[in-house]
């Protein structure tokens, strides 16, 4: 029996070699007021600011780090716009 793994976005934990699956950081309204940065399926925020600009700022700089996307989310839950500091191919199949 052939056994296939597959490696998506993983993230060097430590000098010694450890390995974790990044996660796509996502910017939403926070409950109680103001923005959120939240790991996918993350339970709890990361950071709870005043102002969506700096949550988005806070995003980034964790999503480049991770190598992975950042989520844009409107008041509404709406996604506003993504980008993603991933493995991507260029240029892109199609």
């Amino acid at each position: 029996m052939d056994v296939i793994i597959v490696l998506t976005r993983l993230t060097k934990v430590n000098a010694g070699g450890c390995y974790k699956m990044a996660k796509n950081q996502h910017v939403l309204p926070h409950p109680e007021g103001g923005w959120q940065v939240k790991g996918e399926k993350n339970e709890k925020a990361t950071v709870r600011t005043e102002t969506q600009a700096e949550a988005i700022v806070i995003a980034r700089e964790i999503a480049q780090n991770q190598k992975s996307e950042l989520i844009i989310h409107r008041r509404n839950g709406q996604i506003r716009k993504k980008d993603s500091y991933g493995n991507d191919d260029f240029p892109p199949e199609g």
